[in-house]
């Protein structure tokens, strides 16, 4: 069973375990044992600290829109 970190709420960990979920289907290495599903994998990063998001900062989406990225 996998436990949600206490600081994440059960969408945040939905939405970035899916996207790591889609990484991993693309070749990515996990970052924990691999299991035979990548949803599971990348739950267990996720789970674990692994695999965080990235806050957004003011002003990067807007950046991003432009064709910038930030920190470029």
């Amino acid at each position: 069973m996998i436990t949600l970190p206490e600081d994440t709420n059960s969408f945040e960990f939905a939405r970035v375990a899916s996207l790591r979920a889609a990484q991993l289907m693309l070749g990515c290495t996990p970052r924990v044992e691999r299991s035979s599903k990548h949803t599971v994998t990348a739950q267990r990063e996720v789970a674990e600290g692994k695999v965080n998001r990235i806050p957004v900062v003011a002003g990067s989406v807007d950046a991003i829109k432009q064709g910038n990225r930030p920190g470029r």
